[in-house]
């Protein structure tokens, strides 16, 4: 089960193509995600894990009573883990995060996590042969040719916390080289003729045509008769989400397309519950943005669609349509990824472009750009799944110009605050409507805050040295003007941020339970206790 049965001599062929020996990117690959299962198993619920000592090294006491060992700041988020990092159970040193879960005697089914995580480190390992070193030349960030694909494609380690973070099962090495936005592929969608009397379509402009990714072509059209080829395929670029893609020929639009493959913690499909609440969840977001002044664009799911399959939709088969920006955007996420001109955080050269090298006024206005539309929707009822990924930040030589936010697959809605501001909700599908107040704060607080603030902060202590509690203290300044000025009482929102404990997502938990999908959260020592 480890990961050399992964790495297979034809996955090698791929790395020597860059020029870079096999066994440097296997070794940093197996590294970065035995990490981030490292970071997992000391903060998250995961079953029969009952002690936890923090020293200079930290304890994971199994079941048993045998203690797993590494390093306390190897495990702390966001925590680069540099090559030959191991972590010691039972007497012997282990290098590989596979055979560390196998060999561990949890009280749980762990064999599909193993080999998620055998997949998660070839795939890591070929994103991270085939980076070129640092080019130099002007900043990326200055540079009028970059394109947001370009941005998005900088990400070459996924997710930051999560050990799957390039998990692609179902994928050969070939397809995730021809595929992966961290390979810089450019993909033809395929366009499908789909039969009258077979189509749901919700928004505006969705006709009978159905975009298919050409691994969805080449794998599971066929198990679906009566779809016509019209012979018309469309050049795309995946972005970071690789089933989401810019077509060339129509840059005011984003394709995010079903692909029947487990990437991270899902089969990235298109749920009939998206198809159905994509345009009008949107549109109801852009709407309460409005009305509450709160400075956010909403990238827009104009359309979907799918196929009707037996007389319901198919979620293999099915597409949503979204907004491009309009001008330069770049994905929170992207601004902690290497910039290919130097090799330094993208960040850094905004803030040598637009801040004079300062990474705290930086840090300060991103603070003031991010959090004050975020905190004003969640008080209004909305709360957005804000993590890097989906948040998104304008730029202008530097300068952050505003933000920006995309897919509405994961947010929680309040028809109680709504009704508040006078809001109705459309009608909802799935697992969108709560009113329940911790809900709706976790999500948000997990993703912005623990998620996509903690990880730019991260950043700037290592590129920067800039004290975390410094950066922290901007956070609280933000977050306290915000909720001052909000129109009436967020009494319960504003303790619950500056508590004693911020949410995250405990995505090894749930890879572990017996359904994936329910969230189930961890939670860590809050930087912004007591700053209110």
């Amino acid at each position: 089960m480890a990961s050399d049965r992964w790495f297979s001599p034809e996955s090698a062929q791929l790395c020597t193509t860059v020029d870079k020996p096999v066994d440097e990117p296997l070794r940093t690959a197996r590294a970065a995600v035995l990490g981030r299962l490292w970071g997992a198993l000391a903060r998250e619920p995961i079953p029969g894990i009952h002690r936890r000592t923090h020293n200079a090294d930290l304890v994971v006491t199994m079941p048993d009573g045998r203690p797993v060992t590494g390093p306390a700041a190897a495990a702390e988020p966001f925590a680069p883990a540099p090559p030959g990092f191991t972590v010691t159970f039972d007497g012997r040193a282990y290098d590989d995060p596979a055979r560390l879960l196998a060999a561990l005697p949890l009280p749980v089914t762990t064999a599909g996590l193993v080999d998620e995580l055998d997949n998660s480190v070839t795939n890591l390992a070929l994103a991270r042969a085939a980076q070129p070193p640092p080019r130099g030349g002007p900043p990326m960030l200055s540079r009028p040719e970059a394109t947001l694909a370009d941005f998005e494609q900088c990400v070459v380690d996924g997710h930051p916390l999560h050990p799957c973070c390039r998990t692609r099962l179902g994928m050969s090495a070939e397809e995730v080289r021809a595929y992966a936005p961290e390979h810089h592929p450019v993909v033809d969608i395929e366009l499908v003729q789909v039969p009258d009397g077979r189509w749901l379509a919700t928004g505006a402009g969705m006709p009978p045509l159905l975009p298919v990714h050409p691994w969805q072509r080449d794998h599971v059209l066929d198990r679906y008769p009566g779809l016509r080829a019209t012979g018309e395929r469309v050049p795309a670029r995946p972005l970071m989400a690789l089933r989401t893609v810019a077509p060339l020929p129509w840059p005011d639009r984003h394709w995010k397309t079903a692909v029947d493959v487990q990437m991270t913690s899902a089969v990235r499909t298109v749920s009939a519950a998206a198809v159905r609440n994509g345009p009008a969840v949107s549109d109801l977001v852009a709407a309460v943005a409005a009305r509450t002044g709160a400075g956010i664009t909403m990238l827009r799911e104009v359309a979907a669609g799918a196929v009707l399959v037996d007389g319901e939709p198919c979620r293999s088969l099915a597409v949503a349509v979204r907004e491009a920006p309009r001008a330069r955007a770049i994905p929170l996420a992207s601004l902690a990824a290497p910039s290919p001109a130097d090799g330094r955080p993208l960040a850094a050269e905004a803030i040598t472009l637009g801040y004079a090298g300062d990474p705290v006024a930086y840090f300060a206005h991103l603070c003031h750009i991010v959090l004050p539309p975020l905190l004003a929707l969640l008080h209004a009822g909305i709360a957005l799944e804000a993590h890097g990924q989906n948040t998104l930040v304008g730029l202008d030589g530097g300068r952050l110009t505003g933000l920006l936010y995309r897919d509405v697959g994961g947010v929680r809605i309040s028809p109680s605050r709504l009704a508040a501001y006078g809001v109705d909700p459309p009608p909802l599908h799935g697992d969108l409507r709560s009113d329940d107040p911790t809900v709706l704060r976790t999500k948000l607080f997990a993703a912005a805050v623990a998620g996509a603030l903690a990880e730019q902060v991260a950043v700037l202590d290592r590129a920067y040295g800039t004290p975390r509690d410094q950066l922290w203290a901007q956070v609280a300044t933000t977050a306290r003007d915000t909720y001052r000025r909000l129109p009436f009482a967020a009494r319960g929102d504003a303790e619950a941020l500056f508590g004693t404990a911020l949410p995250i997502k405990a995505t090894t938990a749930m890879r572990l339970a017996a359904d994936p999908l329910e969230d189930i959260w961890a939670w860590l020592p809050n930087p912004l206790a007591g700053l209110w």
